[in-house]
């Protein structure tokens, strides 16, 4: 009898076992793409070549809340005007002033060379564009289709309204990779 009872207690006590392990790995799981993480979808060819209509892409909400947002990188945010998510590469920071000329971006008045090329419409920064101290300017790499900071649809992007930085593009699975 005592035989019995001890392998009853023991597959009880793994089931108890693996409750518990599933319970911690669906919190765990909950808690990461509730504050860390979050999906969302590019619509919109203004990204291309790095990002294109459809593409799935994971964007990181928590790395901003420890460090400051960095020229480059690209952004998930709310526009003043939109209550969609947007997603545009950040050119100007806070207190900078950003002017598009010739072709060509300049960050207080020194020439922005970034690694996807001139413009041919400099749009609202044509005369300049001076940044607050909670204000992003930020383009598409897409730079001829792109709506953005150049037009007053877009603005200036303010601190409050960026949602976080976009990570890792995960579908279409044949273009899986880290966002760059």
């Amino acid at each position: 009898m005592a035989v019995r009872r001890r392998k009853k207690n023991s597959g009880l006590k793994k089931l108890t076992e693996l409750s518990v392990f599933m319970l911690v790995v669906l919190v765990s799981a909950y808690l990461i793409l509730t504050f860390v993480t979050q999906r969302t979808m590019v619509k919109g060819s203004s990204m291309e070549s790095t990002l294109k209509n459809g593409d799935n892409i994971m964007m990181d909400k928590l790395s901003y809340r420890i460090r400051d947002i960095r020229r480059g990188e690209v952004i998930c945010f709310y526009s003043e005007n939109e209550r969609e998510t947007l997603i545009k590469r950040v050119i100007g920071l806070p207190g900078e002033r950003v002017r598009i000329s010739g072709g060509c971006i300049y960050i207080n008045d020194e020439e922005l060379t970034d690694r996807i090329g001139g413009l041919s419409f400099a749009g609202r920064a044509e005369n300049e564009v001076t940044l607050s101290s909670d204000e992003y300017f930020v383009l598409g790499d897409n730079r001829g289709d792109s709506i953005d900071s150049r037009f007053e649809e877009i603005g200036n992007v303010k601190r409050k309204n960026i949602l976080g930085r976009a990570f890792l593009l995960f579908y279409p699975l044949n273009r899986i990779r880290i966002v760059k």
